[in-house]
């Protein structure tokens, strides 16, 4: 099992996203999705989505809501994907003085309303309806089957 964190940036009504267009391999690919990514050796949740934050959007995070944990099970063909998510939200932040060439996609602010229209996992609409409702800390499992949802948890 792998431990990412993922944080969503809120300005305007909108969320800061990724839309994954410039790796290849990427499971996420062609996907919107927000900020964040794989723990480092030694990293805990805040440091890694600092960290993570920092670099893709050179963003500093000045205070973060630790919000819920999602537990990702993935059956793929003849194997299954295990993935524990660290979920963040933030309206509190310093932007850098000049746009960040992100890596991993294009970055753009999303208005929250438009964010189901575009290409992205079932399964965050779950979270993102949580977030927006600012429901207390949660735990929440999705599982999915060839990248279609076929269930989730909340607890």
């Amino acid at each position: 099992m792998i431990n990412t964190t993922l944080c969503y940036l809120e300005k305007n009504a909108s969320y800061l996203m990724i839309h994954r267009t410039k790796k290849t391999n990427d499971v996420n690919k062609d996907k919107w999705i927000g900020i964040g990514g794989k723990f480092e050796d030694g990293e805990s949740p805040w440091d890694c989505v600092r960290r993570e934050v920092r670099e893709e959007t050179g963003i500093i995070l000045k205070k973060a809501e630790y919000r819920g944990i999602v537990t990702f099970v993935s059956h793929e063909e003849n194997q299954t994907y295990y993935e524990l998510m660290h979920l963040f939200w933030c309206g509190d932040f310093e932007e850098p003085a000049l746009p960040v060439v992100c890596d991993e996609g294009d970055l753009e602010w999303v208005p929250k309303s438009e964010m189901n229209k575009l290409p992205h996992w079932k399964g965050d609409e779950i979270f993102l309806d949580l977030l927006d409702k600012n429901v207390p800390f949660f735990s929440l499992k999705l599982e999915y089957q060839n990248g279609r949802l076929v269930n989730s948890v909340l607890e």
